[in-house]
């Protein structure tokens, strides 16, 4: 019961996000083509405007608008003639996730990595150095630590390419731009959390009784340490994704963000909004997943609601 309220809350966000997105974009002044209005003749812009249904009332535009999100039909770019929205994000959506993906990755594996090795070693020389890689990742953002890495890396040392997109040799720059950042927040999680569960009672316990600390730390110690950060990977998720639209544009790099930034500055209103709703509607099936992994990690969870 529960598990079928959650998929239906999931639809409802993603009708409110939708509609969030359609009327901040109808209340921005002016249309698309407001500068061309000096340059075409009026039966031409009509006809443009016909194409896109921007003639029609608000409220059909709406429901025509809903309409094109059902059938998964998001129509055309206005600067990209030749092209739909649903091209465009076939096409970048591939680069984005595998950057996107590639950088969670390493957030995780390292993240989690640093802050078990600072637990272990919790007030040692270990610990100090894990919390200071995490603190100077914290600090410096993204768009930052990426012309930072081109010009010494790429630029000066001429270990990795500048930029652009082909091999895998140019998604190492950016996937490190992209993992900073959450790397040393899941670590300072991790270390935090695993402190925590290491000074249970049932740990000294397991301890006493001669239980090996490979078997104690991986059996009990990260898996009751982990759940919390399970929480975070959703919004790390999200944020990863997200933060592709800025690293696209600095590396270069051919993805969903880099037509997504492009139509905001060019007021491509179908691509603006078809992006959006289509990101959105992956944040809310990746926390629609992840409140149904937590039964899966710890058995103790029940997935019900009150009054089930």
């Amino acid at each position: 019961m529960y598990i079928l309220k959650r998929f239906l809350t999931m639809f409802l966000t993603i009708w409110v996000i939708a509609t969030l997105t359609f009327v901040i974009m109808k209340c921005i002044p002016g249309d698309p083509f407001a500068s061309d209005a000096n340059v075409l003749p009026k039966e031409v812009l009509e006809n443009i405007r016909a194409k896109y249904n921007l003639d029609k009332p608000i409220p059909v535009q709406y429901v025509l608008y809903l309409k094109n999100l059902v059938t998964f039909d998001l129509g055309p770019s206005i600067q990209s003639e030749t092209r739909t929205v649903n091209d465009i994000i076939s096409t970048g959506f591939p680069v984005s996730a595998t950057l996107g993906l590639q950088a969670i990755v390493i957030a995780l594996f390292f993240g989690l990595l640093l802050g078990i090795v600072a637990a272990l070693n919790h007030n040692r020389f270990l610990d100090y150095t894990a919390m200071i890689i995490a603190i100077i990742g914290i600090s410096v953002p993204s768009f930052i630590l990426a012309p930072l890495l081109i010009k010494f890396v790429a630029v000066k040392w001429g270990l990795l390419p500048v930029a652009s997109w082909g091999s895998w040799d140019h998604t190492i720059l950016p996937c490190i731009a992209l993992a900073a950042s959450p790397l040393a927040i899941v670590a300072r999680f991790m270390r935090s959390n695993m402190i925590e569960v290491m000074n249970q009672n049932y740990m000294k316990t397991a301890d006493a009784k001669g239980l090996s600390t490979t078997k104690l730390v991986v059996k009990h110690g990260i898996r009751n340490a982990i759940l919390p950060v399970v929480t975070f990977i959703g919004p790390l998720f999200a944020a990863l994704l997200t933060g592709t639209f800025v690293i696209e544009k600095i590396f270069a790099i051919p993805g969903l963000g880099r037509y997504f930034v492009d139509s905001i500055f060019n007021r491509d209103y179908p691509v603006i909004m078809g992006v959006t709703v289509f990101y959105s509607s992956i944040l809310v099936l990746t926390l629609f997943l992840i409140d149904i992994s937590y039964r899966i990690i710890d058995p103790r969870i029940k997935l019900s609601s009150k009054g089930d």
